[in-house]
């Protein structure tokens, strides 16, 4: 469904530091990546990606496609700037993009991956 919360991220300096605190609190499971971590948790999944340490956790909402969620939210007057994936990291996660509405508030969207 468009709109709902499909995925989030956690930026950090310690990816180690990360998996300890969220598993220790909340029991999440975690598994290395090519570019940090994945997250299972009950409901939706998450991600962990290094060298972001302080950063805010990242909201990502679902969206059919991508490119023309982007082309929406110029055209109400956000921005937004296509994460960029590796086609292994595609597959897995989906596609991304970072987002601001039009008062600056940042979000996100997600394109789910194809179903294999």
């Amino acid at each position: 469904m468009t709109g709902e919360l499909s995925f989030f991220e956690i930026g950090t300096g310690d990816v180690a530091r990360v998996q300890a605190f969220y598993s220790g609190l909340f029991g999440w499971e975690f598994a290395v990546t090519e570019g940090g971590a994945s997250i299972t948790t009950p409901n939706v999944p998450g991600g962990v990606h290094p060298q972001d340490a302080g950063a805010s956790p990242y909201l990502f909402f679902a969206v059919d496609d991508l490119e023309a969620a982007i082309a929406r939210v110029q055209d109400l007057g956000g921005s937004a700037d296509p994460m960029g994936e590796s086609d292994d990291q595609a597959a897995q996660f989906g596609r991304f993009a970072l987002c601001a509405d039009d008062q600056g508030s940042p979000f996100g969207l997600h394109e789910r991956p194809s179903a294999v």
